[in-house]
């Protein structure tokens, strides 16, 4: 009887453990991706046409002047 309620115990607190590791796994995985969101929404934009509004860098259709990184 002893020995069931040792197995018990141990069982509970293997899983126990096991939990706490799983859940922090999944909050380092949430920062990441929130991480990786941010680095993805940079827009680019012309310093003279601010209506010009593009998500990778290149030329203003406008004035054909380097886009820049809107701050």
């Amino acid at each position: 009887m002893k020995t069931i309620q040792i197995i018990t115990v141990s069982a509970l607190i293997a899983f126990g453990a096991y939990s706490c590791k799983s859940s922090s796994n999944e909050s380092k995985k949430e920062a990441t991706t929130t991480t990786q969101e941010a680095q993805k929404k940079v827009v680019y934009t012309c310093s003279m046409h601010p209506e010009v509004v593009s998500d990778k860098p290149g030329a203003c259709p406008k004035c054909g002047m380097e886009l820049i990184v809107k701050q």
